[in-house]
């Protein structure tokens, strides 16, 4: 069922609301707060990923921008409180941000071997849905591979295979992330360099450089254009292409539509799938469908502040949500999936927490609540204490990372530490138990390793752990660590 207000939608009934049906064209249209909820919480899985994606290729202010499409960026230090371009980012993987762009080519990448305990590639489009084509988990990465990605509109290329490519994926968006995630093993120099320099030999090209001048007998026709064509934009170029990126609550209010009808040209909308259908039907009655230039003068014109109001309704929700035991409990496992296996809660939840994670098979991110289940406040300090056999159930390692609430980014502090783990640091108790230590001051006794420092203010924190390639088996009567306010 697509719930009633997108049945009336999909039916036509909706058009004969008063607030449409007085409306002309071009003027401002009054939803009620259960249309501006549907509307929003349709759409925020895609506001969030056409910031995030576009955010990772273009923002100059971005540590860990690739500063363009079919570019690639290896960033080579774990991120700190500088970035900000994405909610609750992670502190303890090295990652490879690869901004593919399939709309004049078919785009092929290469990838080396990594000797490491943990790699994974994940791919995501506007549409939030999460793929891993390639992990360690799969017995991946132990040799080079190249890959050929495309889309439903890729001129010139339907999926034939081509020589040399060992596999190739349809993305669902014109515009996608392939993001490696990388376990330094920052504990052995040595073997960390090596994966460093891996990691900087990730290249992405058109297929028509690689096949170079010559065209196989594959069966598709190549453009005809000179190698290198279609990457090489400058920034200002890649930029004018996409409306205005910003936060999500600022494109839900200044330019919800217009971003939303560029979504819809370059996103593939299945018609038998419930949430696109959904999605679809909200949209038609404001004028926006795929396939069609956005133009303000056929379009409705929404209340802004009204939808930026239903945007941070939907966000508070959200973050209540993922306080909420039972709801962590019941859909920790249920996040960052492919099509066809998220609900739109769980879309919404992950979009507002932190785009963009992994499914549970690659990574778990339980939350870390309070023992009288009160938000933790910066004004106190807490301690998260877990036995040697309470430990997380990871077969590749865990960490446990530090925000402030409000924005999901590191609190800034002057030891670079967000967060406790294998790569960011960590120290054992002498029975293989661990003790961590958020406070102001580094309490007397408490490892520099284990402790996570915060600035003494009137603001609500949290913690995220992360647990990678988890047992699931384990994990499934496994309880996360209780945050204990310290006197």
């Amino acid at each position: 069922m697509l719930g009633k207000i997108s049945y009336a939608l999909a039916t036509g009934a909706f058009l004969a609301a008063p607030s449409l049906a007085l409306a002309q064209v071009g003027s401002p249209v009054t939803l009620s707060a259960e249309q501006l909820d549907e509307l929003v919480q349709r759409s925020y899985q895609y506001v969030a990923m056409f910031n995030v994606n576009n955010k990772m290729a273009l923002d100059q202010s971005n540590p860990m921008t690739s500063s363009g499409y079919n570019r690639v960026k290896a960033n080579t230090a774990l991120a700190d409180h500088t970035v900000q371009a994405i909610a609750r980012p992670n502190n303890d993987t090295l990652y490879v941000g690869a901004m593919i762009d399939v709309t004049e080519f078919p785009m092929v990448m290469e990838i080396p071997t990594f000797d490491s305990s943990y790699v994974s590639l994940m791919v995501t489009g506007y549409d939030h849905y999460v793929n891993i084509p390639m992990s360690t988990r799969l017995g991946d990465f132990d040799r080079p591979e190249k890959l050929l990605f495309f889309s439903a509109r890729t001129p010139g290329y339907e999926g034939a295979p081509v020589d040399g490519i060992d596999r190739v994926i349809e993305v669902s968006g014109d515009f996608v992330s392939a993001v490696f995630r990388v376990m330094p093993h920052a504990s052995e120099p040595e073997r960390m360099m090596g994966n460093i320099a891996a990691m900087e030999s990730i290249e992405v090209m058109p297929l028509s450089e690689y096949l170079g001048d010559e065209s196989p007998e594959t069966g598709f026709v190549l453009w005809g254009s000179p190698p290198g064509v279609g990457r090489n934009l400058t920034l200002k170029e890649d930029l004018a292409r996409f409306p205005p990126f910003g936060s999500d609550f600022e494109i839900f209010e200044d330019r919800l539509l217009e971003v939303m009808q560029f979504v819809f040209n370059h996103i593939t909308f299945d018609p038998d799938d419930e949430l696109d259908a959904a999605l679809l039907a909200v949209y038609a009655p404001l004028g926006v469908v795929p396939g069609q230039e956005f133009d303000p003068d056929s379009t409705m014109v929404l209340d802004g502040e009204a939808v930026r109001a239903a945007a941070q309704r939907t966000a508070v929700a959200a973050l209540e949500r993922m306080q909420d035991e039972d709801f962590t409990r019941n859909n920790v496992t249920r996040l960052f999936l492919p099509k066809g296996q998220m609900t739109l809660e769980t879309l919404v939840t992950q979009s507002v927490v932190g785009p963009i994670g992994q499914p549970a098979v690659e990574a778990v991110y339980p939350q870390v609540s309070t023992e009288d289940g009160a938000p933790m406040n910066a004004m106190h300090d807490y301690e998260l204490v877990m036995r040697a056999d309470a430990l997380p159930p990871a077969n590749a390692f865990w960490s446990a990372t530090l925000y402030d609430n409000e924005n999901g980014f590191f609190i800034p502090n002057d030891r670079f530490k967000y967060s406790v783990g294998e790569n960011a640091g960590y120290k054992p108790d002498a029975d293989g138990g661990i003790r961590i230590v958020i406070s102001a001051e580094q309490p007397a006794g408490v490892p520099d390793e284990n402790w996570l420092p915060i600035n003494r203010g009137d603001y609500d924190i949290d913690v995220t752990m992360r647990l990678y390639s988890p047992d699931l088996e384990r994990f499934a009567t496994w309880t996360p660590p209780v945050a204990r306010k310290l006197n």
